[in-house]
């Protein structure tokens, strides 16, 4: 490999390695709350909290690197202009042209990497997180639960205070539940208590040697109170985080193939988008980066931005249209992902190139 080549795919990487790290420290503000929050509804565990930050991170892979590698290589080639480099490598026939080979070096691997994520690794992470929550499920109120602390029931149906819990975390002292259903609300409290999981889905809290009082949200005197020896509550069941086992987002990319429902048609271009976006990106970041010693260094890179933001746009929407049937399948996202490609191709072949002076003729 040249010496050339070294120093230039040493510049791509910095400048993408340093892109890369200030998006995943934006990111994780944006994810670390938005799993902090499942934590403190009770719909995940807080032991769970680090695994489903990774899983989540996993499936953001594929969105987030296209715009890493178009804003690293971007930043890279602006600094050539800026420091008037790129004029002496073209005065000895280096052009944007010979770039190809270290942008390559560069790019496929990123590419390799986006359709790994994009293919498997991420439908692979949603199965993981969703397998982790089903299973989460049948002890999920007991493991999001301390003694002496209220705590809110999945799905907002009441809150649960506990006075405290055997070692196993099966038997709980000292119980006290509150539910609001319409325009009544239920009290119920007992000596001891313990979780039950029927049918894979429905959980029964049994209490025994306890009180239930009922009653109406608002005025009234329709007051019940019964005492009980032994008696089952059940618990609301948080339907937003459990889906199907056939959902075309937890199916891997080979039972998408041979799946003929619009949805999976849809799923299946949706994963096959990110690596070639990446390669057109990739391309399109040594024109977009040709600039003037003086000129403005960050305006091509709000180019660059509003590119993959249109693209990201065109690719989610034409994937909504497949899914509802808006779109012939054979059609997919191609009409999208062709012209980008083929645009990106001819926009480099023909950067840096000299147009021939005009002769006219004599009068």
């Amino acid at each position: 490999m040249l010496k050339l080549d070294r120093y230039l795919i040493r510049e791509f990487s910095q400048s993408t390695f340093a892109v890369l790290a200030v998006v995943l420290i934006v990111l994780l503000g944006g994810a670390f709350a938005d799993v902090l929050g499942d934590v403190a509804r009770g719909k995940v565990p807080a032991g769970m909290l680090l695994a489903q930050l990774g899983l989540v991170f996993l499936k953001w892979l594929p969105m987030i690197l296209p715009l890493v590698v178009m804003l690293g290589l971007m930043l890279a080639m602006g600094r050539l202009y800026r420091d008037a480099e790129m004029p002496v490598l073209v005065s000895i026939g280096v052009g944007p042209k010979r770039f190809l080979r270290p942008l390559a070096w560069m790019a496929l691997p990123v590419v390799i990497v986006v359709g790994l994520c994009s293919l498997w690794l991420g439908p692979w992470a949603d199965r993981m997180s969703q397998r982790m929550i089903d299973d989460a499920g049948r002890n999920l109120l007991i493991a999001g639960m301390e003694p002496g602390r209220f705590t809110e029931l999945p799905g907002g149906g009441g809150v649960i205070y506990v006075g405290g819990m055997s070692s196993d975390n099966r038997e709980l002292q000292r119980v006290f539940v509150y539910r609001q259903k319409k325009d009544r609300f239920d009290v119920t409290t007992s000596q001891t208590g313990a979780l039950s999981v029927q049918n894979e889905r429905d959980r029964y809290l049994r209490l025994e040697q306890g009180f239930e009082v009922e009653g109406p949200l608002g005025s009234g005197r329709d007051f019940r109170l019964m005492r009980y020896a032994a008696n089952e509550v059940r618990l609301p069941a948080d339907i937003a985080q459990r889906r199907k086992a056939d959902a075309v987002e937890l199916q891997p990319t080979t039972a998408l193939l041979g799946d003929p429902r619009p949805q999976a048609r849809a799923q299946l271009h949706f994963r096959i988008a990110p690596p070639l976006l990446t390669l057109a990106f990739a391309l399109l970041a040594v024109p977009l980066s040709r600039s003037a010693p003086r000129q403005a260094r960050y305006g091509n890179l709000a180019v660059g931005f509003l590119i993959y933001l249109f693209s990201m746009f065109l690719m989610l929407l034409g994937t909504q249209w497949l899914d509802d049937g808006k779109l012939p399948v054979a059609l997919g996202l191609w009409w999208m992902l062709l012209p980008l490609l083929a645009v990106a191709v001819w926009m480099y072949a023909r950067d840096g190139a000299i147009k021939r002076p005009r002769l006219k003729a004599a009068g």
